[in-house]
């Protein structure tokens, strides 16, 4: 990302905004504002931050009051981030952004079928309203909520309040990673990821159809908490 290039680009678009230029004008401006033309590229900014990140050189972007003060009139995120709410798993650190470069939704274990309209909601309106091209499902290592679904599994036993339906939603990817090779943490986490990013590319009436005519990408990754990595994982059938 050219940090310094956007946030002058973004006030310009402030700028238009407030001495009342035409509205093709600020189209215009909002179209350069620094946002990757495409979900391809978004993907590589994604991953030079955590590359940053993860080496231990972040540059830690636009988090000064001003910085919050030029998108006071709109945002133009890059990405979408459907991240784990643990706590140990913050998007805009790990990816070394700043204010207003992801749109991020968080929810543990990261599920997104059955997780209702604020989850899958939040999602269609970065797509349909600020044209974000890239949807990243982001799973991570040691995950509680998909631990706790293998043993609820294992245990049979039933959990308190609404956790036992978050974990309801996780345990079809706990079934099938069943006997597959290696840790059956690590497994299920990344099947879980996988089932994340199959719905989001069948969901209609909105992702589906800019999945289709390549307007909008959904990948999967895994962040590894012992090392700060994210790598991406073949979802492809």
């Amino acid at each position: 990302m050219n940090h310094r290039g956007r946030a002058s680009r973004r006030e310009f678009v402030i700028l238009a905004a407030t001495f009342g230029l035409a509205g093709s004008h600020v189209m215009g401006a909002q179209e350069s504002s620094g946002r990757p033309a495409n979900a391809d590229q978004a993907l590589r900014d994604l991953l030079d931050g955590n590359h940053r990140f993860s080496s231990g050189n972040r540059v830690s972007p636009r988090g000064r009051p001003e910085d919050f003060l030029a998108l006071t009139h709109g945002q133009f995120p890059e990405a979408v981030v459907v991240s784990c709410a643990d706590s140990r798993v913050p998007p805009e650190i790990l990816f070394d952004v700043g204010v207003g470069d992801i749109f991020v939704v968080r929810v543990a274990g990261n599920v997104i079928g059955g997780a209702g309209v604020s989850v899958k909601g939040s999602i269609e309106y970065a797509v349909a309203e600020l044209n974000v091209p890239l949807i990243l499902v982001l799973g991570h290592s040691g995950c509680g909520a998909v631990k706790s679904a293998i043993k609820h599994i294992d245990d049979g036993d039933t959990l308190p309040g609404a956790i036992s339906g978050l974990v309801e939603l996780i345990k079809p990817a706990v079934a099938m990673s069943k006997g597959m090779p290696g840790d059956p943490l690590e497994n299920a986490v990344r099947k879980n990821v996988e089932i994340g990013v199959e719905r989001l590319q069948e969901l209609e009436p909105i992702v589906s159809p800019r999945v289709k005519d390549r307007k909008v990408k959904v990948v999967g990754a895994i962040y590894d908490l012992r090392n700060g990595a994210v790598k991406l994982i073949d979802t492809r059938k």
